[in-house]
């Protein structure tokens, strides 16, 4: 596997694969990765001929109060995750190589899609991501880049940047990968305590929750997140950011589970917060989001 720290490095090697007629997919993450990564990898690996990931904990995407500083890094690590899933080359660049001192650009969407969901107490977050995905994809130029549902805001936000920007780029989501007692894997799972770690478990419950009800055939949606409010309320470490049910694509609040259907949530265990959700497609629980 190629460790490539530049984009020169990136853009050479990416033209050589082309000039060759591979097809290429990015994976695009912040690093400390898990088998969530691991899956993401091996579905790009399983549609591309090569797979680049990034591992680069991109500043613009948290604000001032939040976890730059402290978010967990093992880059040895993620190399030989990457390494055993098939990766072709991984993109490790440093702050400096991804933004210049002045650098004043910025790819924001400008409707509420962003004001949504974690949006509402994450004002730039969403640019931030815009923009590193955005110049990912002109560094690495794939062919198709691969985002996890766990993320289900980012994933339809990134789905609208590419149709608004007209990139020849196809968008593959992929499911939520779960622990085996249901917890949804998150790099951010690492801060909790063995007690925090139990009181997580709380978020999959409601989402089990609101998935069954959708499936029973449910068709209010306030219904099903209130259901989901009061299972999370039972958990006393459990402080709720928001549970929502919004149009999957546009991220605009519905009050009838019809459609492609998003119940999302973030939950703050102690100090970390967990985000988790499901899809219901016309009142059924899909399956993107298990």
């Amino acid at each position: 596997m190629i460790i490539a720290e530049t984009i020169s490095e990136v853009r050479k090697q990416v033209k050589e694969w082309k000039q060759q007629g591979l097809t290429v997919g990015l994976v695009p993450t912040m690093g400390f990765l898990h088998e969530g990564h691991a899956s993401l990898v091996d579905r790009a690996v399983s549609m591309c001929d090569r797979v680049v990931a990034s591992d680069f904990v991109n500043p613009t995407q948290f604000g001032p109060n939040e976890d730059l500083a402290t978010y967990p890094r093992d880059f040895e690590h993620d190399c030989k995750l990457l390494e055993e899933h098939g990766c072709s080359m991984v993109f490790h660049p440093a702050v400096s190589e991804m933004y210049a001192p002045d650098a004043a650009t910025y790819v924001e969407i400008l409707n509420d899609m962003p004001k949504q969901l974690c949006g509402k107490t994450r004002p730039i977050h969403f640019r931030g991501v815009c923009t590193v995905v955005s110049k990912l994809f002109n560094i690495v130029t794939p062919d198709r880049a691969f985002f996890g549902q766990k993320d289900a805001q980012q994933l339809s936000i990134i789905r609208k940047m590419v149709r608004d920007m007209s990139y020849d780029i196809e968008v593959v989501g992929c499911p939520i990968v779960r622990e085996p007692d249901g917890l949804a894997k998150s790099s951010r799972n690492t801060y909790l305590s063995p007690e925090e770690r139990q009181a997580a478990l709380i978020l999959s419950g409601a989402v089990a929750l609101g998935r069954q009800m959708a499936e029973d055939g449910e068709k209010d949606a306030g219904a099903i997140v209130e259901a989901m409010k009061e299972k999370i309320g039972t958990e006393p470490m459990a402080v709720i950011d928001y549970v929502e049910a919004v149009n999957l694509d546009t991220l605009e609040p519905v009050s009838r589970m019809e459609g492609s259907v998003l119940v999302a949530m973030a939950v703050y265990i102690g100090k970390t917060r967990l985000i988790d959700n499901f899809i219901a497609e016309s009142g059924e629980a899909g399956q993107a989001g298990a």
